[in-house]
């Protein structure tokens, strides 16, 4: 089953002829509740284009957005893709020197940020760093830190949409083509510089489709979405199923087990996605009884290591009828394969299931993952070499990933080419943490791996060499990394060494470290 629209701009008018009064969202955070039906959906969104369109946005340009999951960030994502416009969603772990790199990269028009969000002012650096020189920045309502010299406030930037200006974005949303990007994700290469992953409209319904029909949604489900929303699996596996199946959004910006759960009952959630570390938190919660949870009926995890008890006690437990894993790239708009609805609890803890719809797989001689289909990315920003290297003449995107395929075609993933690990659901490259190390001062070399961690799957260890005589504090290291990075990609252990270990040719041995 394929989608019958394959633009965002035409799902939404489908979504407010087709559902008019279904509920498209409900936020209630912030201290006040926000409820919008599909058509009020559309409103906010078409007065966002419109808003978008008074600033000078043109079709083909960019627009970025820095802030956690409100209801905010789907009118924004959509109302830039409605002026036929380009999303750059920025993670909100990002400090504001990794995100200036990327805004610039992507030469963005307009930066869409909050104000305070768990602890730091994003407004306040921004307008502290260079993304707002020729750019307009417009805030986010989450707080008081909204209004700021220099800077257009949503409700300022809605107030502009006049009815001609509603018009000329209607027209702008009407010549959307399929084949037009919807999104630049950016995400870190092994050579340590983040790549920015393009994206057509057709590529990533096509993928959002599938994975909403994997998980049979529909119009009376309601999704708890605490998968960050600049994250495949929060925007192509949460806004858009939702766009394309009527299914209404509840973001929740924070989680925590007791907020989650109070959702939960309070809400009558039916979906709820996530890592394997929030269902274990919540199992473990000596207050999970006194939640009602029974409206819960799918649960999709992955992104690390699934136990098959995980899966036994989501079933048993919480009384979920259906739990599925995935596995995905941002190269595929995050689907290549899924387990199916009925698989049995061993198949979905430990394959990452079949191909989805649209999607082929096969491995390489040397037992790498290939997939070709309809989700694969047109190809890396100004980066054909890379593209090239991904994906070859016969379409097959390389993932770096090493497995093995059972006689049904489920995917088992049991090594990474690529030296990237998985720290709370989020991937790190290491090449990026080391070229970073290697600049604090006596650092001459540094190493990063993924060591095992209880809590978040794997967490960073560093090994580096110093200069000789001096005296470097692994503890300083750290700091320095916190500075200048994201917090999962901060390594949490730093052990300063001779030599690092390497082959005859003088290539790191990483296998030894580890």
């Amino acid at each position: 089953m394929f989608p019958n629209v394959l633009t965002t701009p035409a799902a939404l008018h489908r979504a407010e002829k087709e559902w008019p009064d279904g509920v498209a969202v409900v936020d209630d955070q912030w201290g006040h509740r926000v409820s919008l039906t599909w058509p009020e959906l559309a409103d906010q969104v078409r007065r966002f284009a419109a808003g978008l369109i008074s600033l000078g946005v043109q079709h083909g340009d960019r627009v970025a957005v820095w802030a956690p999951n409100s209801f905010h960030w789907p009118v924004a994502a959509l109302g830039v893709q409605y002026a036929g416009a380009v999303l750059i969603p920025l993670n909100t772990r990002y400090t504001v020197s990794e995100a200036s790199d990327i805004v610039d990269r992507a030469g963005a028009r307009v930066v869409v940020v909050s104000g305070a969000f768990a602890g730091i002012n994003r407004l306040a650096e921004v307008l502290g760093s260079s993304i707002p020189q020729g750019r307009t920045v417009v805030s986010v309502p989450l707080d008081d830190a909204a209004e700021a010299d220099g800077v257009l406030t949503w409700d300022a930037l809605m107030a502009t949409a006049t009815d001609e200006l509603i018009a000329q974005a209607r027209e702008r949303a009407d010549a959307v083509a399929e084949d037009d990007l919807s999104d630049i994700l950016f995400t870190s290469g092994t050579t340590g510089a983040p790549k920015g992953v393009m994206a057509e409209h057709r590529q990533t319904i096509h993928g959002s489709h599938a994975w909403g029909a994997n998980g049979r949604l529909s119009g009376t489900d309601r999704y708890l979405m605490v998968n960050p929303y600049f994250h495949t699996f929060g925007y192509k596996a949460g806004i858009l199923p939702c766009l394309l199946f009527g299914t209404a959004m509840v973001p929740l910006a924070v989680y925590s087990p007791s907020v989650s759960m109070e959702v939960v009952a309070k809400e009558r959630i039916t979906v709820f996605p996530g890592a394997p570390t929030i269902f274990q938190t919540i199992l473990d919660d000596p207050k999970r009884t006194e939640h009602d949870l029974s409206s819960l009926r799918l649960i999709v995890t992955g992104a690390t290591i699934v136990p098959v008890v995980l899966i036994e006690r989501l079933q048993s437990d919480l009384g979920v009828e259906t739990v599925v894993t995935a596995y995905g790239q941002t190269e595929t708009s995050g689907f290549i394969t899924t387990c199916r609805p009925d698989d049995d609890a061993v198949t979905v803890a430990t394959t990452c299931g079949r191909a989805f719809d649209g999607m082929e797989v096969k491995l390489s001689e040397q037992g790498e993952v290939l997939t070709r289909g309809l989700m694969v990315m047109r190809g890396y920003l100004d980066n054909p070499r890379a593209t090239a290297e991904t994906i070859d003449a016969d379409g097959w995107l390389h993932t770096g990933d090493i497995g093995t395929l059972d006689e049904r075609g489920n995917l088992t993933i049991t090594d990474r080419l690529k030296d990237m690990y998985i720290c709370g659901g989020f991937n790190v490259y290491p090449a990026e943490v080391e070229q970073l190390l290697s600049r604090f001062p006596d650092v001459t070399e540094a190493a990063v791996i993924g060591i095992p961690d209880d809590r978040l799957g794997e967490v960073g260890k560093a090994f580096v060499t110093v200069k000789p005589g001096a005296d470097v504090s692994p503890d300083a290291v750290i700091a320095f990394a916190k500075e200048h990075l994201a917090n999962f990609k901060v390594p949490r252990v730093v052990e300063i060494i001779d030599a690092l270990p390497r082959n005859a040719s003088g290539k790191i041995l990483k296998r030894e470290m580890r």
